[in-house]
């Protein structure tokens, strides 16, 4: 374990969501991390292989075991913690349904030598899904890397290279190309994948701050049974559109209850002000409006 690791739950001057994860963990298990890790949430960009990192974290609080057992808990599900066997093959163990995704990680992790032993692991997002972004990649990345490092020796850092090519294999419904996002981002900048190799990668400027825009999520609200989702988020895009707003895509592969806006820096208030007004007026939820930075990849909180 590191000082730096051991101690962040009581720095003062920590991250919030970091502080938390690390005295979570020590709650829930009672011991302190040995690594505590953030992975960012990712995005496309409406163009193939073109993807970008938010500056909203997920968080993984780890220290290690060697019994064989894996401990998993969050915040989000403060009722389902669970204590399971670590087994490389066959059926895995009746799990919570939010901990049957951590625990194929885990798996897979283990057969590729990291943690066999067994981990204490707490994950924590500072997004939900009603948010708008993934959450799924964000915690995979973030729980395979503080697994991954904290089994490993002590001037190492995981490979993350691997890492994803493991994420891929154990998870194979997941969005690779945000897994990379998470892993490789750089601040400013998006990611280009090559579709003909996975493997490669190229950087092209994306920093709407530095010519005067704005980068909004907005995402509509349940579904109350007698609306369509698709159409709300398409009355949101058009008002906004109106208001000023230069284009719209959806984060994702797929459409969803949320899109994101580019938009002049001073037609903000503009845009979120119509968008405000023409939902209202019809009785409807406001959509949530999430200003969103480019950030750079996954890292470790020390």
């Amino acid at each position: 374990m590191t000082a730096a690791a051991g101690d962040l739950a009581r720095r003062a001057t920590a991250d919030p969501l970091f502080r938390l994860v690390a005295y979570a963990l020590e709650a829930a298990h009672g011991r302190p991390p040995a690594a505590v890790w953030s992975a960012p949430y990712a995005f496309h960009l409406g163009s193939p292989g073109l993807v970008a990192a938010a500056s909203w974290p997920t968080a993984a609080a780890a220290a290690p075991r060697t019994d064989g057992m894996v401990r998993l808990s969050s915040l989000g599900h403060p009722a389902d913690g669970c204590d399971l066997p670590l087994t490389l093959s066959g059926p895995p163990p009746a799990a919570p349904a939010w901990a049957v995704r951590p625990y194929a990680v885990l798996r897979a992790l283990a057969g590729a030598g990291y943690g066999r032993g067994g981990t204490d692991l707490h994950v924590q997002g500072s997004l939900t899904a009603a948010a708008g972004l993934a959450t799924a990649e964000p915690a995979d990345c973030a729980l395979a890397l503080a697994v991954a490092d904290v089994h490993t020796g002590p001037d190492e850092r995981p490979d993350r290279a691997h890492l994803v090519r493991l994420l891929a294999e154990a998870l194979p419904d997941g969005d690779d190309a945000l897994r990379r996002a998470v892993l490789f981002a750089r601040p400013g900048e998006a990611l280009l994948l090559d579709a003909g190799s996975r493997a490669s990668r190229r950087y092209v400027p994306f920093d709407p701050a530095v010519s005067g825009a704005r980068l909004v999520l907005v995402a509509v609200r349940g579904d109350d049974g007698g609306t369509d989702p698709a159409a709300e988020l398409a009355r949101a895009v058009a008002c906004a559109r109106r208001a000023g707003a230069l284009s719209a895509w959806p984060p994702g592969p797929e459409p969803g209850r949320s899109v994101l806006v580019l938009l002049p820096e001073a037609r903000l208030t503009a845009v979120r002000a119509a968008v405000a007004h023409e939902f209202r007026d019809r009785g409807r939820p406001v959509p949530r409006f999430l200003n969103i930075a480019v950030a750079g990849a996954a890292r470790r909180e020390e």
